[in-house]
């Protein structure tokens, strides 16, 4: 497969452009953390395992939508949900669990960010706007439309990254007054997540004709295809269709996606309620070692 997307060119495969974004997003994070650090209220060092879990992000960020998974996910159907899945559900927590407190106080604490981040990270909103917005984008007429216009393929992922960005939020932050959820509602907020997003992934699952013109109809594929591929490298290729680079037919492909999603988003869900547990569980105990302490009083000395 990967030899097959060779014919498509070094910049539909590695995005250039999109890696010098990504580098250049790496650069101004180090730069704030180091250099300039001192110009912001209560800063400290930054922990290694915290710049460890931001260059991860970015480079899965790279991998998945500037790699050849991006280009993949124009080809196959099956790709595209491998694609949502690490963008939207696993980057997201790992991003933020790269922003150090002091920087992420910093920006949400601005007056112009304040009141609209204020809003859109309460947990209800952010888990029904989230979810909303993916299984809206998957709905035929909708996904369509998006996946062959430039613009609004870019507009929608912009808001599809932020607002799970912001469904992450309530779970992942380490910031004491952001700490809308008690340990149990995290809990519930994971399932209740998993619930929303399943009748997206139910309806990709158990269709039994292909949904999305952009993977079956030559014209549309084209059309999508061009939101990676330059226009001269595809007068080059001459005549092509999607058959000729997805080895599945377009339903099982379409099924193999939503199966692919709703799999990698329980392992994500699965590993990020067992991380919320712990600390839960670390804060429970501390809580109770603490209260034991205060209830012992040293016993006065004899005299």
């Amino acid at each position: 497969m990967i030899s097959n997307l060779q014919v498509f060119g070094f910049q539909a495969l590695w995005s250039p452009y999109f890696f010098l974004v990504i580098a250049a997003i790496t650069v101004f994070y180090f730069v704030i953390i180091h250099r300039l650090r001192t110009r912001f209220a209560e800063s400290e060092p930054v922990h290694t395992k915290t710049k460890a879990y931001f260059v991860i992000s970015m480079v899965l960020l790279y991998l998945f939508k500037g790699g050849p998974v991006d280009l993949l996910g124009h080809l196959m159907f099956s790709a595209h949900m491998t694609q949502m899945a690490i963008v939207y559900l696993a980057i997201p927590p790992l991003l933020i669990l790269g922003i150090p407190n002091w920087l992420a106080r910093a920006v949400i604490n601005n007056k112009v960010i304040k009141p609209f981040f204020s809003f859109f990270s309460k947990p209800l909103i952010a888990l029904l706007v989230f979810n909303g917005t993916f299984s809206f984008y998957h709905i035929p007429l909708i996904f369509d439309v998006v996946k062959t216009d430039a613009t609004l393929h870019a507009i929608v992922s912009f808001i599809l990254f932020f607002t799970a960005f912001f469904m992450w939020w309530p779970l992942m932050n380490q910031l004491p007054e952001q700490q809308t959820l008690s340990g149990v509602k995290k809990i519930g907020y994971i399932f209740a997540d998993g619930i929303l997003l399943t009748p997206a992934c139910a309806l990709i699952i158990f269709a039994d004709t292909s949904l999305y013109a952009t993977y079956t109809d030559p014209q549309a594929w084209v059309n999508a295809l061009a939101l990676c591929v330059p226009p001269s490298m595809l007068a080059a290729l001459g005549t092509i269709g999607p058959e000729m680079f997805n080895m599945l037919p377009p339903v099982e492909d379409q099924q193999l996606g939503g199966v692919i999603m709703k799999v990698i988003q329980e392992i994500v869900y699965g590993t990020i309620l067992g991380y919320i547990f712990f600390q839960w569980a670390k804060k429970e105990r501390q809580n109770d070692e603490l209260e034991l302490s205060e209830t012992i009083t040293p016993t006065s000395p004899l005299r």
